[in-house]
């Protein structure tokens, strides 16, 4: 099932910044070890951004973010942040299941 790993991506130096991010990738292989098709838009974004030569705080960012999120059956949020909750929200209210926790995610 593809699940979208979203969590807080907005830290004052790009050592935390790059903490966060690994944190996300960490997770999304832990997904796929479990047989799903894991999504992070940070991932998905940051390319596109630094090709038009803006930052991560560009609107682009949610974005990208939110279209691939909505693609997605299923979310993981590592962390509660506005960015991470504004990608959460949308799947709640279409009624996709929105896990807080990766060790609550089974095989399928």
């Amino acid at each position: 099932m593809p699940i979208c790993a979203a969590g807080p991506y907005s830290a004052p130096s790009a050592e935390e910044l790059a903490a966060d991010l690994a944190r996300m990738n960490a997770a999304a292989a832990e997904l796929m070890r479990r047989g799903h098709h894991a999504m992070i838009g940070v991932n998905a974004a940051l390319p596109v951004l630094a090709a038009a030569g803006h930052g991560y705080a560009h609107p682009w960012m949610m974005e990208i973010s939110l279209a691939l999120a909505e693609r997605c059956d299923a979310s993981l949020r590592l962390g509660r942040s506005p960015g991470a909750d504004r990608e959460m929200d949308p799947l709640a209210a279409l009624g996709r299941r929105v896990f807080d926790r990766l060790d609550a995610i089974a095989a399928p």
